[in-house]
Formats: C-alpha cells, structure tokens, sequence
C-alpha cells in the first residue's frame, strides 16, 4: 500500500445508501484501498438493495437498556447525505473482500494517532451492518480512552474490561431503532489494560462472541504509543486502517503497517478521513 499517496489523497469515493435517520457531522469519508491496491475501485457506484431482515441468531447474554446513536454518528441521522452513502459503499466492499469459513465476519478499526475518526468509523459502520438485518456487534476495545459509551449517550460502568476481568457474561447495549445490534463498552477501564487484553480470556470471550453474531466491529486505541491495537489485531485476525488526510503523519502511518505485517494481520484495505 503506498501509504505517502494514500494520505496525500484528497480525492473522495463515489456513494452508498444506508438507512436511518437528524443532523451534524462535519465530515467524510474519502478514498479506500485494499491490500497493496485501490479497493474502491473494484465497485462501481450501482447502489446494492438491502438484504431482507432475517432471523439472527439469539443473543446468549440479556441487553441492559437501549441506547440511541449520537447525533455524531451523521448516517445514522441522514440516510441521503453523501457521507450515509460512503459508509454504505465500504460496508460493501469490506464483504467483498472479507472471507470467513466459519464464525462472524470480524475486523478491528486501527489507526496510528489522535483524533483520525476510529470510533466514529467503527459504529457507523456497526450501524450499516445491522441495517442488513443481520445479529452485529460493536466492541469498545480501547480501554485507553473509551469513545463508544459517548457516542451512544450511556455511562461507563459494566463492559469488556469487566467481562475479561471477572467469570460473569459481559453486559451488552441494545441500540434504538436497530433491533439487530448490541453494544459492548469498553466499561470501566483498569491500569494495566494490555495485560488484560493479551490474557487468553480476551480471545476466549470474542471466540464465543463469534458464533453468536454474524459482524463482529472492535474499536481500538491509537497503534502510536500503544501496543493495544497490535494485540487486538492478532486476536481479532483481520483489519480495517484508518487515516486522516493532512494530519497521520506518513511515518506513523508506515511504522504501524510494518508492525500489523509483522503481527501478521490480515488488512482488509484502509480509509482516509476528511473533516
């Protein structure tokens, strides 16, 4: 992937459609590529019918409450808007390129530095899955600086971190207006969360986490500075990079390929952020 032109790219990725409903989001999504090469240009921009809603599998843990998204997550609130059809397209080639003999389809959103639009792109892309009527899960991996409980508008209090630490089912959100969906925050954060997430209970849970949904999304902290990421990549097995145009320094961006490549992560492609 020729990561110096991939960041330099400014130019934006024909539409998709997803579902839902209100406003904001200052952003959006601009190229996508694959392995070593443009995956956005492998589909046209033909809009894809949504699959009929199916009998998804039954959740084995009970929903605690039900959230609503955020008006942060703009496809989510506005299913014409440009940004609402990207979302829709990536989601497409994500299952295109995405192949799977058993289990959920299951990817961690990585990205090198701050503020590039991990969480963000993590749920919304949650929420274009479920539109699929198909049982999907978003995971609040970064146990660093938690994002998904905000987006969703609910407390940190029981989630992965709880779920690893402790022998009781971990505790999942139910999203409004998306009956397929559950969320698992990353609850309340301990001190030492890479020692967590490198214990065998951590690949365990999402093990038993895979035969019960059919997408399975992981939000992750920051590859710069953390190892965290690296570790949820090899567990998880596959990857989406995330990067923001004029802000991901190439060098982080580079130094965070070698070390997926080196925990021999499966990439899936990469997005570049405009916002």
């Amino acid at each position: 992937m020729d990561l110096e032109s991939l960041v330099d790219n400014d130019r934006p990725v024909a539409g998709m459609r997803p579902r839902a409903p209100s406003q904001t989001a200052n952003g959006h999504i601009g190229s996508v590529s694959g392995d070593v090469g443009d995956l956005a240009e492998s589909i046209d921009d033909d809009r894809v019918e949504d699959v009929e809603a199916s009998t998804a599998p039954e959740f084995p843990i009970a929903v605690l409450e039900t959230l609503r998204p955020s008006a942060l997550l703009f496809s989510a609130h506005d299913s014409e808007h440009p940004h609402s059809e990207r979302i829709r397209l990536l989601r497409t080639e994500l299952l295109l390129r995405h192949t799977t003999r058993q289990g959920a389809v299951a990817f961690a959103v990585v990205g090198a530095g701050i503020a590039e639009g991990r969480s963000c792109l993590a749920a919304e892309l949650a929420l274009s899955f479920s539109q699929l009527g198909r049982a999907t899960l978003l995971i609040d991996a970064d146990m660093r600086h938690p994002r998904q409980h905000e987006l969703f508008g609910t407390q940190l209090r029981f989630g992965l971190a709880q779920a690893i630490i402790g022998s009781d089912p971990p505790t999942l959100f139910g999203v409004a207006g998306y009956p397929t969906m559950s969320l698992l925050t990353a609850g309340i954060c301990p001190g030492n969360p890479i020692e967590l997430l490198s214990d065998g209970r951590f690949e365990y849970l999402l093990r038993t986490l895979r035969n019960s949904y059919e997408f399975i999304i992981v939000d992750t902290p920051r590859c710069s500075g953390y190892a965290d990421g690296l570790v949820i990549a090899t567990v998880v097995g596959h990857v989406l990079a995330v990067y923001r145009a004029r802000r991901t320094p190439y060098k982080a961006a580079r130094a965070m390929m070698r070390q997926l490549v080196s925990a021999r992560a499966d990439i899936l492609g990469g997005v570049l952020n405009h916002f």
